[in-house]
C-alpha cells in the first residue's frame, strides 16, 4: 500500500534525533560547540536567523554541505521555519555520513516567538545580491563578508602599473571606498601597462581618471581622489582614514615613509614593486611580521635600481601583480586566509616561476625593533641618495 505524506513524515521523525528550542539556547548560553544550520529559502533567513547559524537552502544541501561542513563529526543542529524540512535535512545529512546530527523540533517560528535572541542578516540590496552573487555562494565571504567588503575603505599609493590592476579588482569586488593618491597626468605611454586609464582620458590626471573607470564599473565604490604626492606633511592625513593600504610606489624614498606611517598608525600595507620582467609582493602588518625595513635596512644604489621609464617594464607584468596586492587586501578584509605576512612572494616571467622566501623581524630594526630609534619622519630624499 503507497504511503501517505503523514507516513512519510512520521518514519523521518522517527529515524532522526530531536532536540527541543530551550536545550539549543541552553547550548548556546553555555557555549557548547555546535553547528546551527539553517535550512530554510534565502528570502526567509533575511527576516532573521539564529545566532551564528550556517545557511544552506534544503534545495541545495545535498551539494553545498560538504564544503561547508567537511567534519562529518560534528554535532549539527539542523532548523527551518516549523521543524519539517529540518527532519528531512537531518535525514539526509545521516545518510551522507555525518554521525551526530539533530533536528529543532519545532522551528524558527516558534524560536522567535518565544523571544529567544534572534540575528539580523546584512542589509544588501537586491542589486548588490545579484551584482556579488558569485562571493555569496562562498562560505568564506557571504553576505557577510561582503558586507565587510563594502564597509571597507583602501588606500592606494599609485594610480600607475600595480595601482590600475589593484583599483579595478577591488572595485569590482565591491570594496566601498577606495582613495588613490596620485600627482601625474595619463600619458600615452603608460597606456601599455596601466589599464585603469584610455586613450580618450591622455592628459588628464591619474586620479581623475581612475575614477572615471571606476564610477563605469562599480557605481558602489567611492572613490577619494587625493591629487599630490605623498610626503612626510600630508602622510599622517591620508593615512588615517583608512583601514589598509596597497603600495604601488615606484620609489624608494616613498616606501620607506610608506613603511614608518605604516609603523606609526599601525595600518596594515600591501607591498608591490617589478623590474623589467620581475615581480614581488609581500604584506606588512605591525606587530604581527617583519617590516619594509627589515627587509631592505638599506636602499640600493640608484644605478642598480632604475625606474620603469629608465630599464622598461613588461606591461602583463603589472597585471600580475597588482591583482596578488588585490587579493591580499581583500583577504585581510574578510580576515580570512594566509596573508603574505612574513613571507615573500617572487615572480619571473620569463622563466614563469614563482617563489617564496621566509622574512622574519630584525629585534634591532630601528622602526619596528625592540629599541627603536626612528619615531618620527625623516629625510627620505637624502637617506636614499646616501
Amino acid at each position: 500500500m503507497p504511503k501517505t505524506y503523514s507516513d512519510l513524515i512520521a518514519e523521518v521523525r522517527q529515524s532522526i534525533k530531536p532536540v527541543s528550542l530551550e536545550e539549543i539556547k541552553r547550548r548556546l548560553d553555555a557555549r557548547e560547540p555546535m553547528v546551527l544550520v539553517d535550512v530554510r529559502e534565502k528570502d526567509e533567513v533575511r527576516q532573521g536567523h539564529l545566532p551564528g547559524a550556517l545557511s544552506i537552502p534544503r534545495g541545495f544541501l545535498e551539494m553545498q554541505v560538504e564544503q561547508k561542513l567537511p567534519d562529518k563529526d560534528a554535532p549539527i543542529v539542523v532548523y527551518c521555519a516549523g521543524g519539517t524540512r529540518s527532519a528531512f535535512a537531518a535525514l539526509t545529512l545521516t545518510s551522507l555520513g555525518y554521525t551526530r546530527v539533530e533536528s529543532a523540533n519545532p522551528g524558527f517560528v516558534r524560536w522567535k516567538d518565544v523571544g529567544f535572541p534572534v540575528e539580523s542578516p546584512p542589509n544588501l540590496t537586491e542589486a548588490q545580491r545579484d551584482r556579488y552573487s558569485r562571493h555569496l555562494l562562498l562560505p568564506e565571504v557571504g553576505e557577510a563578508g561582503q558586507v565587510k567588503l563594502l564597509s571597507a575603505k583602501v588606500l592606494l599609493l599609485g594610480a600607475g602599473g600595480l595601482g590600475s590592476p589593484a583599483a579595478l579588482y577591488l572595485a569590482a569586488a565591491g570594496v566601498g571606498t577606495l582613495g588613490v593618491v596620485d600627482a601625474d597626468v595619463v600619458d600615452a605611454s603608460n597606456l601599455q601597462r596601466q589599464i585603469a586609464h584610455a586613450t580618450s582620458r591622455v592628459g588628464k590626471p591619474k586620479v581623475e581618471s581612475m575614477a572615471a573607470a571606476i564610477a563605469d564599473l562599480n557605481p558602489d565604490v567611492k572613490v577619494v581622489q587625493h591629487r599630490e604626492r605623498l610626503t612626510s606633511a600630508n602622510v599622517d592625513r591620508l593615512f588615517e582614514p583608512y583601514d589598509l593600504v596597497v603600495d604601488g610606489c615606484d620609489n624608494f624614498p616613498t616606501r620607506y615613509l610608506v613603511n614608518d606611517a605604516s609603523v606609526f598608525h599601525a595600518k596594515p600595507v600591501v607591498h608591490g614593486s617589478i623590474f623589467r620582467f620581475d615581480g614581488q609582493v609581500t604584506t606588512f602588518v605591525p606587530g604581527k611580521g617583519p617590516c619594509y625595513r627589515c627587509l631592505y635596512p638599506e636602499p640600493p644604489p640608484p644605478h642598480l635600481a632604475p625606474s620603469c621609464a629608465e630599464a622598461g617594464v613588461l606591461g602583463i607584468l603589472c597585471g600580475i601583480v597588482g591583482t596578488v596586492q588585490a587579493t591580499e587586501a581583500i583577504k585581510l578584509i574578510l580576515g580570512k586566509g594566509d596573508p603574505l605576512v612574513g613571507r615573500l612572494l617572487t615572480y619571473d616571467s620569463l622563466r614563469m616561476k614563482f617563489r617564496e622566501l621566509k622574512l622574519r623581524r630584525d629585534k634591532a630594526c630601528p622602526v619596528c625593533g625592540d629599541a627603536p630609534t626612528i619615531t618620527s619622519y625623516i629625510d627620505y630624499e637624502g637617506f636614499c641618495s646616501v
